[in-house]
Order: structure tokens, then sequence, then C-alpha cells
């Protein structure tokens, strides 16, 4: 297709699959059961870690975990005690289980006793990349090490030339494993562009808590990243109808390919590039485009 007969048609899929009815079989219905603004940050974060294997699975396990904290997250993160903690052992979800949860509650009842909302675990100061929580890691099998980053997330010379939502997800996985009692074995399920990931799970999450278009779907109840900042989340569907329609050379998938999808997608709406993220998605999911 022309660009613009390229674009129109995009579009008109965006109009189709970004409202509020899409929402009852995808997991973003899991944070959309609250109202307080924590409460869906930690639904949604849930909701799109645990994003992997059938709609239909996924949306289960999530509601299975939020009846362990009695439908109310913010305050169990808060405010449990260890026979709370009790009531979460024996939660899986494939390879995700209650070693990896407890940590996660770790980090979240650390994190919202210094924050009043998650979207500060994703900015560094002066959005430069920190590396002081990476002291003694290594690469791979730990989050990260001091000299792992690229030289762009590195040094404030060169940081415009990196993609900012790419320092913010460097900076949140070492964030989020800064606590000395972290699990080896949890590090597999918090992904950064430094491990080459596409960072689909995370970059879903940044959509819908960044993304402010009043349609019912994303949340937009964070206002220091902008919707132009994120990148298209890229999961098989979105990768496969992407690359049929042209918008993808790379032959592997990986983080690049994620940003060169968005640079794509940054040609047709500079503002909202990853608003295109339903019409791809729909396009493989619903119609097997």
């Amino acid at each position: 297709m022309e660009f613009l007969e390229l674009k129109d048609f995009l579009d008109m899929k965006v109009a189709q699959y970004n409202r509020p009815n899409f929402i009852q079989n995808d997991p973003i219905c899991i944070p959309h059961q609250f109202t307080k603004k924590q409460d869906i940050e930690i639904a949604a974060f849930f909701a799109a870690i645990l994003a992997w294997g059938q709609r239909k699975t996924i949306i289960n396990k999530c509601n299975e975990l939020f009846a362990r904290m009695d439908h109310a997250p913010y305050d169990f993160m808060l405010h449990h005690g260890n026979a709370d903690l009790k009531g979460l052992l024996g939660f899986k979800h494939r390879t995700f289980n209650d070693t990896d949860l407890l940590y996660f509650v770790s980090f979240f009842n650390r994190h919202y006793q210094q924050s009043d909302s998650l979207e500060t675990a994703f900015l560094s100061p002066a959005d430069e990349f920190r590396t002081e929580y990476t002291a003694g890691m290594t690469s791979g099998t730990v989050p990260l090490v001091s000299g792992s980053a690229s030289a762009a997330c590195l040094l404030p010379e060169l940081s415009s030339a990196v993609p900012r939502i790419e320092k913010s997800l460097n900076y949140f996985r070492s964030y989020f494993f800064s606590l000395a009692d972290y699990p080896r074995r949890t590090i597999k399920h918090v992904s950064s562009p430094l491990q080459k990931s596409t960072c689909k799970r995370l970059n879903m999450f940044l959509r819908w808590m960044v993304r402010q278009d009043h349609k019912g779907v994303d949340f937009g109840i964070w206002n220091r990243l902008k919707p132009a900042d994120l990148i298209c989340p890229c999961d098989v569907h979105v990768d496969r109808v992407a690359r049929k329609l042209g918008l993808i050379e790379r032959k592997q998938t990986d983080w690049k390919t994620a940003v060169e999808l968005t640079a794509r997608l940054l040609e047709f709406d500079p503002s909202d590039p990853v608003k295109y993220d339903f019409a791809l998605f729909g396009l493989g999911v619903e119609e097997k485009f």
C-alpha cells in the first residue's frame, strides 16, 4: 500500500479496536476492575507481566491472584502480614510462581513507601541511566552490571540518540531488582533492552498507563512519560502483521525491531504512534491477517 492508503487503513482499524468492547477479552480488563490509581497500577503491572498464553487463562489467573489479596492490591502491598503472605503460596502461572510473587510484593511494599505512583520507578534522575543499583551484578543471569549498558544510556552527550523509553526500561529493571534478597529465578520475568528483548509486556503496561485518548481502554493516569515516547509492544501477532504490511525489515525480532516498527508508526502519528498497536494486534488476533 502507498503511505496515505496504509495510514487510512490503520487509522480505521484503530477506531475499530480502540473501544470498550475490546476490554472484556483482553488482560487490560483486570486493571479496569479498580478505580484507585495505585490499585490500577499494580493490577495492570501483574496483568502485563502474566500476559503470555491464552488470554482467557491470563485473565483467570489474574482474578485468582487479586482474590488472594481481597481485591485490594495497594492496601495489601502496604499492610500485609505473614498470614496474608501465606495466602499467596501456591500461586502459579506458567513459569511465574509464588517465589516470584513474594518478591514482587516486597518490591511494591518498598516502592509505595517512597512514592505514591509506580511511574517514578521508570524515571531516572535527569532522565539518565543510573548504575548505583547495579553494583556487583552481571549481565544475563542477574539484572545489570555497571558498564554493560550501551554508551548511549550511560553518557549524557549520547543520551539523546536513545529512545527515552529504552533508558526508562533499563533503569526500571535495575531499580526493580535493587532489593538485597531478590531471587535469581525472578530475573527472567522483568526484561529490558539490555537483554535485547522486545519488552512486549512492559511496553504494553506503559501503553496502558501513559496513553490519554479518553476512549475507555488505556488509562492515561501518568503524565511525566508521554505517548510520543512509547515503543510499540511487539508480540508475535503484531510482528507478523507489521511485516506483511512492510513496516519491519529487520530479520530477527528483538528490541531494535520494536524501535524500527515504532519509528515507522511515528510517520503516521508523531504524537501517538503506539495507538497503532490496536490496529496491528486486532488484525493479527481477531482477523488472522
